[in-house]
């Protein structure tokens, strides 16, 4: 009798020590999904900012991409000197070199397809500054066009979709930057 006894005690300890050894496998097991996944998470945190950190130019609020009829103005007023998002005219405006400014809602649509704006304004005239960014311009075939714009408040800038970089005198590379950036970056709303 003491050997049946016995066995059965055996027996249920050994069920229990399966049933513990289970569920210490069980814990190490949801303990390395658990870990796993933070560490993807911190990896995919880590690179967002690091590439929101070392992206040219400064981030603009988001306006959205409102289509408007063509000759209407902004029912919204920009958020940015030139704008850098928000309601647009549903054609583009032609890319390259222009000596006269270009309507806001035309330029919008350009940068909402990938494009970037290069803009100067010069009361007083500059040629040079105006022939070295033509020379920057014309190294694109499309998706990059420069145009005068009157009452900025600096020179120079250069916009992308929610982006904008302002300064005063010509940076080959910080334009080359800024352009290689984000030079086909399309922000339609997928639906």
């Amino acid at each position: 009798m003491a050997r049946a006894y016995s066995r059965r005690v055996s027996s249920a300890q050994t069920h229990r020590e399966h049933l513990a050894a289970r569920r210490r496998q069980q814990r190490l097991r949801t303990a390395a999904i658990l870990g796993t996944l933070g560490l993807l998470v911190a990896i995919v945190a880590f690179l967002a900012i690091r590439d929101a950190v070392n992206q040219p130019g400064e981030r603009v609020p988001d306006m959205g991409n409102q289509h408007i009829q063509e000759g209407e103005a902004s029912p919204l007023a920009y958020n940015s000197t030139p704008p850098t998002s928000g309601p647009h005219y549903g054609g583009l405006a032609e890319w390259g070199v222009h000596s006269q400014p270009v309507p806001d809602e035309l330029v919008v649509h350009n940068l909402e397809d990938g494009g970037v704006a290069i803009w100067y304004d010069c009361p007083d005239g500059c040629d040079e500054l105006v022939n070295q960014l033509a020379s920057v311009t014309d190294n694109y075939r499309e998706g990059v066009l420069l145009a005068p714009y009157p009452g900025m408040d600096s020179q120079i800038a250069l916009t992308a979709w929610t982006r904008i970089d302002k300064f005063d005198t010509f940076d080959e590379q910080r334009i080359t930057r800024f352009i290689n950036a984000y030079l086909g970056d399309d922000h339609h709303v997928r639906q």
